[in-house]
């Protein structure tokens, strides 16, 4: 399997503020499911097809990976987005202000990912808003396990939705399902920014 070396083009964005940054909980996140597994660096890295040096950058929290990185990641290790994004919570009501989502922006592109669902134990649910500037793209984001599902939904502008090599377009009110065990990636073809509420619904692996 190759290994593809990553640029570091991805900052916490300034929402992430706080005693605990964004870069550090990913990298305590990591690191912590990594162990779990009894993965070392070379086995994630052969895992994920992210280098080994990406990887432990990562865990020093010296860099913030793409989201689309972050995805092959949190493939390769049995989790969810989310769950790298924040640590897991025991409590069944919770409200999350809006400075304390976590949020990752591509600098390259400009794709903006915030995280809206909490981290909760046994819930294989992801909730994220997506917003991506005008003409940019996703990039393609890894194959899931069979038995993963994504919804979205498109507040707003026009999107060009990329499953498995078949093309979707989708205009503002349009919704998509499709399961998500083929490669995957979003462009805005619009003139302006576009959002879309995208949901990854894992529970199906149980």
């Amino acid at each position: 399997m190759a290994i593809i070396p990553v640029k570091t083009n991805v900052k916490p964005s300034p929402e992430e503020a706080g005693t605990r940054s964004q870069i550090d909980i990913l990298a305590e996140e990591v690191r912590l499911h990594r162990k779990q597994r009894g993965l070392s660096l070379e086995a994630l890295a052969e895992l994920s097809s992210v280098s080994r040096s990406m990887i432990s950058k990562i865990e020093r929290a010296e860099a913030v990976p793409s989201t689309a990185v972050l995805s092959r990641l949190a493939e390769a290790l049995g989790v969810t987005f989310s769950r790298l994004m924040a640590p897991e919570t025991e409590r069944e009501v919770l409200h999350i202000p809006a400075s304390r989502q976590p949020v990752l922006r591509d600098e390259a592109s400009g794709f903006l990912r915030r995280c809206i669902s909490p981290v909760l134990p046994g819930r294989g649910i992801d909730w994220v808003l997506n917003t991506l500037p005008p003409r940019a793209t996703t990039g393609e984001f890894v194959a899931h396990r069979r038995g993963v599902s994504e919804y979205i939904y498109l507040l707003k502008g026009r999107l060009s939705a990329v499953v498995g090599g078949r093309t979707i377009v989708l205009v503002e009110g349009d919704s998509l399902y499709f399961e998500a065990d083929a490669g995957h990636a979003f462009t805005n073809i619009g003139p302006g920014a576009c959002e879309y509420f995208l949901v990854i619904d894992s529970s199906g692996l149980r």
